[in-house]
């Protein structure tokens, strides 16, 4: 049975907007934390220094990130979920793996790099009208691809920043440290962008679907 997603779009659209925002005051933040080490670059030690505005920053931009990131996270798999149920009944022969699997798909390890990126494939596919005369029709997946490289990129790096800054002892190593989690938080932003973008139109198409029929008009 189909199921609209766009409520659900619309809430995850603006829960992707905040988390992105969020990333971005992350950026700022550890901008603003680099140009304020680099007063102490040397043997320092990062215990010797004084807490102060950039640290504030610093803490204020991880809890935004955390609590924007938790229900974008359980929104966007509700979706995800709406939107594979939806292509399965519009096309279930291009599945290759039960709707189930846009939920457990994203909690398998190392599958979770790769197994959602192909339902999503499928199920874009599944949203595609085809051609006035019944012919399948080729569905441009840029934008889906894009963003899963990026959020894969981000997620890899993300992890990588974390487990090196918690490690830095000294003010160099946190300087280092700081611009890789920069760098992680700005592919975030671009991923984050990507996937309203993403979001949007994969709604849009099962919109189409549903109120045009499977045929593209002619």
């Amino acid at each position: 049975m189909l199921r609209s997603p766009k409520g659900l779009a619309t809430a995850l659209t603006w829960l992707l907007g905040a988390a992105t925002a969020a990333n971005l005051f992350s950026v700022g933040a550890g901008v603003y934390e680099q140009s304020w080490l680099q007063g102490f670059a040397g043997s320092t030690r990062f215990d010797d220094l004084e807490v102060g505005l950039s640290a504030a920053l610093t803490m204020l931009a991880g809890v935004l990130q955390f609590l924007t990131f938790l229900p974008t996270v359980v929104v966007f798999i509700v979706w995800f979920h709406r939107v594979r149920s939806n292509g399965g009944v519009f096309r279930p022969d291009l599945f290759t793996l039960g709707r189930g699997w846009a939920i457990g798909a994203w909690f398998v390890p190392v599958g979770n790099l790769f197994l959602p990126h192909r339902i999503a494939r499928q199920t874009w596919r599944a949203s595609t009208q085809l051609g006035p005369d019944g012919a399948d029709r080729t569905a441009p997946a840029g934008l889906l691809t894009s963003w899963w490289v990026l959020w894969v990129l981000a997620a890899i790096t993300g992890r990588v920043f974390s487990k090196i800054y918690t490690a830095a002892d000294t003010v160099d190593e946190l300087l280092s440290a700081g611009q890789l989690g920069i760098a992680a938080d700005l592919v975030t932003v671009i991923a984050g962008v990507l996937a309203i973008l993403f979001v949007r139109r994969l709604t849009s198409m099962q919109n189409t679907m549903a109120t045009e029929g499977p045929y593209a008009r002619g």
